[in-house]
Order: structure tokens, then C-alpha cells, then sequence
């Protein structure tokens, strides 16, 4: 007889214990073992929170190279089955060889549940029947558990789920994460509620009041915006540093439909559009996405979205100031453009629009279907298509995080019908499907990635672009990692065309998350490393740091709302001279409308305290040497940049953060 030392480690998480009988059979490549009752001294309380325990499993004769172990539990007579979350089983073979096999899933049910080594496999060195045999097992399993489903025409697909608990336990929220989540929900609207402004359908009537109701819940940015939002230098920042990063571009010639002249921006002749374009400091935001969309209808008034055109100079004290607005597409007398030398009020409700604008082109394309509905592609077809042994899925696996289950929190409680979006919002309802449409033709496999957006909107040279800066930085650190990881496993361009797992991963991407237009850029197979390379870090890249710096700020810019007001109610002005204080509180959201909103952008703007900075992976699912040094790696690249990061913002106003690889979250998770 030979024995193996077994051990098994359960997760140190709320409800990850079982009180079930646990069984064991090990398979290796000369034989296996009896299925094994996992039973000693301590009990049931072998199997507790946070616990390891070891066995001994005993064979006739060595069984060779460990393949695999099989787990299954079993209820006691008269007690209900439970749930167990396993994070791993180490077994010491007679050899004095140690194979690990990682979990990290809840096992729910009485089946037997296959779990391969940490060494990862790709499909072409799986040599193994029993190893192949389990490979397709899984992803036939998977394949029911992961449905695509069409929440509408012409948008990604997304996975098909009744409600959270009909999602698989291994993607759903942590109980941390669900009563915090919930909680932070509640009493956001719960404190607003006791002021008796959720339900007030009434305009504001002075800016004062608004305060009040905003000095609930600060930070120190907000803050920072409601004393200078009116300020010209603060509205151009924000197209830099904000929210919505994404949307200004450097214009070298004027659109047809936004006749701005020189005699408008130069009175007095001091320079010309002309020169101000060649020498690189003439940039543009053009919100036509958002034209003709069909606005909301809000307490019983019409509201109003505008597509704005927008022209912004850089001054030589390296600001970027707005100096022409235009608040429609096309130009008319009813449809003036708007100056900073008009009177303030015509000048600040203009700004006021297009921000109020930006709030919908963020929230929707650059928030969203760029990070949370591609996110959720990637996961899927991630889930459907890659078994767990494989290395694409041990290394894309932590970013996939609660993405599932936050989206569909999207989808129910903010973009649904009676949704808070699609209620308060200027572009809910029948206007959110026609701007998602549009944003998603306009997605190009280039936009997704930061150096080359960066190059094609021509923002390579403007300073304080700081969400440019980090961004390439934090490109280039998970580009080195996901190179590294990659060429470990794949020694030639052969052996990626080779994976048929590989394939049909990025297949079902191209046809689910991008409908098949080849217009996209997005690959349909990969025949070289590089573009795998590549891919897989757009993935990581879109998941963490891209999300991070569309999401993080939302309070911080939008807690203010006359800043970001999510939706307007009087139409814009068709002349200038008549606009006034009372005009921009008549046209600001009503009371309601300010307060869902607040509510809101507060919960998408917290941390959990289960929260996972970019990096960091407290499962361990490579066992590897190659490419456990190469995550210590990583992690040691991501310090540098944060600390370069920490010390550049204490020289600065509005220190920039949401690219901070402490502040970055490994995944779309809120």
C-alpha cells in the first residue's frame, strides 16, 4: 500500500463551512483511488470556516502523475444539504511530489465536481484521456450554466438570468459584498427621503437649498466642484481629468455645422483659428451621438438632451478653456453659439447644457457599454469556452469579479423600465436604446486601446492630461504581466492557432459582443501572439483601470448637480440677453430628479470593503514558478506607479486618483 497526504483548505468567508460528508478519489495516469470518505478525529468541524485539514488516502500501488481529483458531498440523514467553498486541495504523493488543485467555488449540490492541478494546460498539451474527458465535461456544464440572451436589438448580448440567485454561485455577489451594496443603497435614498425631497416634484427655487441637500454627503473633489463650477478652467478640466476623458479630441479643421469665426473667439484680433490649429491648441468635443434622440418625459414635463458642439483652447498657462458652444447640430438663427464674452447667464446655462449632456454620452457609451457591457462579453464567453486548468482562464478569471451580478443590478434597478435611469434621466426609456445602438457601431477595437485612442484623438502632447498618463503607464504594466504569463504557455504563433478553446473565445466575443461587424477591428481568431497579447490586455485594461476612471468620480463630479445635471427641463435658449439666475433654476432637474440622482452616483462611486485592487489575487490559481514570479512582478510595477502617483498629486489642486493601482479595482464590480 502507498499513501497520500491530502489537505484541504476551506475558504475563510462568511457560510463557507459544511457539515456534509466530503468524498475524495484521486486520478492519476496509471490508476486512481477509492472514492475516499474524508472523515478523522475532528469531525465536522473539518470542513469549517477557514479550516485545513489532512487525510490519508491509501492505494494498492502508486497511480502515477496526479490528473485529478473528484469532490462530492453528501448530506447526513434528517440535515439539509448546505453549500461548501473550498479554496483548494494539496495531495503529497508517495513520490514526495506536491500537486495542488485550486477551487475557489461553492459546490451546492451532491454531484461530482472535477478539479484539475494548478499546473495550467492549454487543449493542445492536455494529453490525457481522463484530462480531455473533463475539459469538455466542464464547458459542456458550462455551456447551460452561461446562456447568451438579447436584452435588446442591436446591443451586446448579455447572460441570460431570471434574478440573482438563478446566477451560478461562483459569480455571484460575496455576502459582504451584498449587505453593503444594499445597504449603501438604502440609506443614500433613505437620508434624502427623511428631508422630503425623493418624492418633492417641485423646481428649485434657489441655489442655497440645493446646498443643503449636497452637504449630506461630500468629498473633498465635490467640494472643490461646487465652489468653481461656474469657473471656465474647471469646466475644461474635466474633459481632461473627469468622468468622461474620452470624448475630446485636437481639431485641425472646423465641422461644416459649427460656423465658429475668428471675429467670435479673437474680437480683437489677437490671433486666429488658422494658427491656434496648427499649433496644436484648438481641441473639440462633438456630442452627436446624442442627436435626435428621443428625450424623457420626467414628473409629467418634457425634458430636454441636447448634442452640443463644443470648442476648447489651450492658454498658455496650459488650461484648457471652452470658447464656443453650440448647443444643436445644425446651425440657424434659433440656434446661436455661445460665448465667454456673452452675459454670464447665457454663458453658464450653455455650459450647463453640454454638461448635462456629457452626463448622458458618459453614463451611457463611455460607462456602460465600453466597460460594463463589454466587461460582461468577455466574462461570458470567458465562462462558456475556457475550463478552468486552461491559463487564459487562471489569468482573466480575477477580473471577471461580481461582473455578472452587478450588471444585472444594471439592468433591473437602473436602465429597466421603472429603473432609476430610465425615470430620471433625460435619455431614459426609448432614447438610452437608440444612443447605446449608435455608441456601439462607433466602438473600434482601436478606441479600447489607450495609446492608440490617445493617438487618433491627437492628445499625445496636452499637459495635465493626467488620465492619459497613467493610463499608458498602467497599459504598458499589464502588458509586460499578460506577455510574460502568455509566452509560458505559448511558444510560437502555431501553438495560439492551435487552441480551439482560444478560438472560440474570441469568436463568440466577435459575435455576441460586437453583432459581427467587421468594422469594429475586433479579431474574430488570433493567429498571432501579439494579437493575443494584445486582446487579453485591452480585456484586463477595460475591466480595471478603464472602468476605474469612468466610475470612480461620479460623485466627486456629479454630486454637485448643477455641475452634472442628469437631466434639464426647459429647452435650450434660440437667443441671448434673456437668460437669468430664475432661468437656470427653472431649467435644473426638479427636486426628485436631483435626489435619485445624488443617491445614485453616491452607491457607484463606494468601495466595498471586500474590494480588490488591481494585482492582487488572493486566489491562487497558478502553482507555476514562471508565472508566480511574474505576478510578484506585476504587483511590484503597480506600487511604483502608485507611488509616482501619490507624489504628483500632492502637488496638485485636484489630485487625480481613479488611475491609482490602489484605488483600481480588479474588476467591474460596482
Amino acid at each position: 500500500m502507498v499513501n497520500y497526504d491530502v489537505t484541504v483548505f476551506t475558504a475563510n468567508r462568511i457560510a463557507a463551512s459544511t457539515f456534509n460528508n466530503v468524498f475524495i478519489k484521486l486520478v492519476g495516469r496509471d490508476g486512481e483511488s477509492e472514492r475516499k470518505w474524508l472523515i478523522g478525529l475532528r469531525g465536522a468541524s473539518a470542513f469549517v470556516k477557514g479550516a485545513t485539514a489532512s487525510f490519508t488516502v491509501s492505494c494498492p500501488a502508486s497511480i502515477g502523475k496526479l490528473v485529478l481529483v473528484e469532490l462530492d458531498k453528501q448530506r447526513l440523514l434528517l440535515f439539509p444539504e448546505d453549500s461548501w467553498f473550498p479554496d483548494k486541495v494539496e495531495v503529497k504523493s508517495p513520490e514526495g511530489d506536491i500537486y495542488t488543485f485550486p477551487i475557489y467555488r461553492w459546490i451546492t449540490d451532491s454531484e461530482v465536481h472535477r478539479f484539475r492541478g494548478g499546473a495550467a494546460l492549454t487543449v493542445f498539451a492536455d494529453d490525457h484521456h481522463l484530462g480531455r474527458y473533463s475539459r469538455q465535461l466542464e464547458l459542456q456544464q458550462r455551456k447551460d450554466d452561461y446562456r447568451w440572451d438579447v436584452y435588446a436589438e442591436g446591443l451586446p448580448h448579455n447572460m441570460k438570468v431570471d434574478d440573482p440567485l438563478s446566477l451560478p454561485c461562483e459569480v455571484r455577489f460575496s455576502f459582504t459584498k451584498t449587505t453593503e451594496f444594499f445597504f449603501t443603497a438604502g440609506t443614500g435614498l433613505t437620508e434624502l427621503q427623511l428631508k422630503g425631497l425623493s418624492d418633492c416634484e417641485e423646481s428649485w427655487t434657489n441655489f442655497e437649498d440645493i446646498d443643503r441637500v449636497f452637504c449630506c454627503k461630500t468629498t473633498p473633489i465635490s467640494e472643490y466642484v461646487q465652489r468653481h463650477w461656474k469657473e471656465d478652467a474647471l469646466f475644461g478640466y474635466q474633459y481632461l481629468n473627469g468622468v468622461n476623458p474620452m470624448l475630446i479630441r485636437r481639431c485641425t479643421a472646423l465641422p461644416q455645422n459649427f460656423p465658429v469665426t475668428d471675429k467670435m473667439v479673437f474680437p480683437h484680433g489677437q490671433s486666429s483659428l488658422d494658427n491656434e490649429m496648427k499649433r496644436g491648441n484648438i481641441f473639440l468635443c462633438d456630442y452627436k451621438r446624442l442627436d435626435g434622440a428621443q428625450p424623457n418625459t420626467i414628473n409629467g414635463k418634457k425634458q430636454y438632451l441636447m448634442a452640443p458642439l463644443v470648442l476648447l483652447q489651450k492658454s498658455p498657462d496650459d488650461k484648457l478653456m471652452p470658447i464656443a458652444i453650440q448647443l444643436k447640430q445644425e446651425p440657424a438663427d434659433d440656434n446661436p453659439i455661445f460665448l465667454p464674452t456673452d452675459s454670464e447667464y447665457d454663458w453658464l446655462l450653455a455650459k450647463i447644457f453640454v454638461r448635462s449632456a456629457d452626463f448622458s454620452e458618459h453614463q451611457l457609451n463611455v460607462h456602460l457599454l465600453r466597460t460594463h457591457l463589454l466587461a460582461e462579453v468577455f466574462a461570458v464567453s470567458l465562462l462558456r469556452n475556457i475550463p478552468m486548468v486552461h491559463p487564459l482562464y487562471k489569468l482573466l478569471i480575477p477580473h471577471m469579479r461580481y461582473t455578472m451580478q452587478i450588471n444585472f443590478l444594471a439592468r433591473r434597478t437602473l436602465i429597466s423600465e421603472d429603473g432609476v435611469f430610465t425615470r430620471f434621466s433625460a435619455s431614459g426609456g426609448e432614447g438610452m436604446v437608440t444612443i447605446l445602438r449608435r455608441s456601439l457601431s462607433s466602438v473600434t477595437y482601436s478606441s479600447l486601446c489607450i495609446s492608440e485612442d490617445i493617438a487618433e484623438r491627437g492628445m499625445e502632447s496636452i499637459p495635465n492630461y493626467y488620465y492619459r498618463d497613467d493610463g499608458l503607464r498602467l497599459w504598458d504594466i499589464i502588458h509586460r504581466f499578460v506577455k510574460g504569463i502568455l509566452e509560458f504557455y505559448y511558444k510560437n504563433d502555431s501553438k495560439v492557432q492551435q487552441d480551439s478553446e482560444l478560438q472560440k473565445w474570441i469568436l463568440d466575443i466577435f459575435e455576441h459582443g460586437f453583432l459581427s461587424q467587421e468594422c469594429s477591428g475586433i479579431p474574430d481568431r488570433f493567429t498571432t501572439m501579439a494579437e493575443l497579447i494584445k486582446f487579453v490586455t485591452m480585456v484586463i485594461f477595460t475591466g480595471s483601470a478603464q472602468h476605474a476612471a469612468v466610475n470612480s468620480g461620479q460623485f466627486d463630479y456629479g454630486g454637485w448637480m448643477p455641475n452634472t445635471p442628469i437631466s434639464l427641463k426647459r429647452p435650450p435658449p434660440t437667443e441671448k440677453g434673456k437668460s437669468s439666475e430664475d432661468t437656470i433654476l427653472s431649467t435644473l432637474p426638479d427636486v426628485n430628479v436631483t435626489a435619485q440622482g445624488m443617491a445614485t452616483m453616491w452607491l457607484l462611486s463606494q468601495q466595498s470593503s471586500d474590494f480588490v485592487p488591481l494585482g492582487q489575487y488572493p486566489e491562487d490559481h497558478f502553482s507555476e514558478q514562471a508565472p508566480c514570479d511574474l505576478i510578484k512582478e506585476f504587483q511590484k510595477e503597480l506600487e511604483v506607479l502608485s507611488a509616482a502617483i501619490k507624489a504628483r498629486n500632492k502637488h496638485l489642486k485636484v489630485p487625480y486618483t481613479y488611475m491609482d493601482p490602489e484605488e483600481v479595482e480588479n474588476s467591474v464590480a460596482i
